[in-house]
């Protein structure tokens, strides 16, 4: 039976993909065999020798110590795309709330006292105080065109807006997914500098951190809009509310609150509601647990942030699993040690990323224990396992 830790509370349709049957799946397993979780901090975390993989329900990794798992051996899944859809809907309704002054107005309304004649003239001075612009023909820069960014790019693209976008590293089929009328630009401070909204879909990094600096926003528009749904550290915030006192800026659009943002005029904050929707939980707990399950009972990997991609097809029922340092020669110790005890390979895929390679291999004959034990004693190799029959 494989035994799967949840460090947080873990939409049920996802968890319904693991049959108890075959798991043990709750916040106090013992040894377990994988992790699922959403926003737990996984940084302090004691490994235990039994993990076999992290499952992140949602796209966002930064919770998760990721290179030191990687250097056990563990894979670590997330769930990108899965609420695409979601964050997409919270940057248009930011849109919306900076061009139309939506949250001042409604703030202006809350605090109201009196009636009758009186209410009615304190409203009529409301819709002076916040008047509004309106988005056909404004252009919308989006940085970052990945499952989030494209979604963004192409509802701005049917509310009439020009839309440009920025990502060196777009993939294929995220490119056919975007609007023929989105324009490409050749940098950051290019798009910057003519986009009325500035957007940013990028994950937290080295490269991306502070990103949006006083630098940046010195070349936005007077009055540009910045929506950031991505990472907080992403964008220096005090950047951002010197720029709104200056009035360089006409808004800030954040799912990331903090005292200093919630204290400056110009700053809408929400409280990390990006995916935050019945329908993004259950996908990403779905596609996180038929990852984890597809990994642990196959040895697939689909959607790993430090592993390669590798699914192979069955080819009968025993099957190695094999984690080790890219290194040349790897494979071929491996086949040697199955060699030495009559065992034949059927079927075998190797792939690498970075410092990791990764090979799953199909034999004719059975593993048994000795075989396993002496492959894991090579040199760089992380984890070694034979799979059961599937069922």
């Amino acid at each position: 039976m494989y035994r799967i830790r949840t460090y947080n509370s873990i939409a049920a349709k996802g968890l319904a993909k693991l049959p108890p049957a075959a798991y043990e799946v709750g916040p106090e397993v013992a040894e377990p065999h994988a992790i699922m979780l959403r926003s737990a901090d996984l940084h302090d975390l004691d490994v235990p020798g039994s993990l076999l993989a992290v499952g992140r329900a949602g796209a966002g990794v930064n919770n998760i110590p990721v290179k030191r798992l990687g250097e056990l051996g563990v894979p670590v899944f997330n769930a990108p795309g899965a609420n695409a859809n979601a964050v997409k809907e919270l940057v248009l309704a930011g849109l919306l709330l900076a061009a139309r002054n939506i949250a001042g107005a409604i703030r202006y309304v809350a605090d109201l006292t009196g009636d009758g004649p009186e209410l009615a003239r304190a409203v009529e001075a409301g819709k002076k105080r916040f008047v509004g612009f309106e988005l056909p023909g404004r252009v919308l820069g989006v940085v970052g065109l990945g499952a989030i960014g494209v979604r963004v790019a192409n509802v701005a693209r049917m509310l009439g807006m020009r839309v440009i976008g920025y990502d060196p590293a777009i993939t294929v089929q995220r490119a056919w997914q975007l609007d023929a009328e989105v324009r490409q630009s050749g940098s950051i401070e290019a798009l910057v500098s003519t986009a009325d909204f500035v957007t940013f879909h990028v994950p937290l990094s080295d490269a991306t951190r502070g990103l949006v600096d006083a630098d940046c926003i010195a070349r936005m528009r007077p009055g540009a809009v910045i929506l950031n749904f991505s990472r907080p550290g992403v964008v220096d915030e005090e950047a951002v509310c010197e720029a709104l006192a200056a009035g360089r800026l006409h808004a800030y659009v954040t799912d990331f609150p903090t005292r200093r943002l919630i204290d400056q005029a110009g700053v809408i904050a929400l409280p990390h509601l990006g995916a935050s929707t019945v329908e993004a939980e259950e996908n990403c707990a779905v596609m996180i647990a038929e990852q984890l399950r597809e990994f642990l009972e196959h040895g697939n990997i689909r959607n790993s942030v430090n592993f390669p991609d590798v699914e192979l097809a069955r080819a009968g029922d025993v099957r190695l699993s094999v984690v080790n340092a890219n290194r040349p020669d790897m494979v071929g110790q491996i086949s040697h040690e199955l060699g030495l005890a009559g065992v034949n390979i059927a079927h075998m895929v190797n792939e690498s990323r970075g410092e990791l390679a990764y090979t799953l291999i199909d034999t004719e004959q059975a593993i048994c224990d000795e075989v396993l034990a002496a492959i894991a004693r090579i040199e760089g190799v992380l984890k070694a396992r034979c799979l059961p029959p599937p069922p």
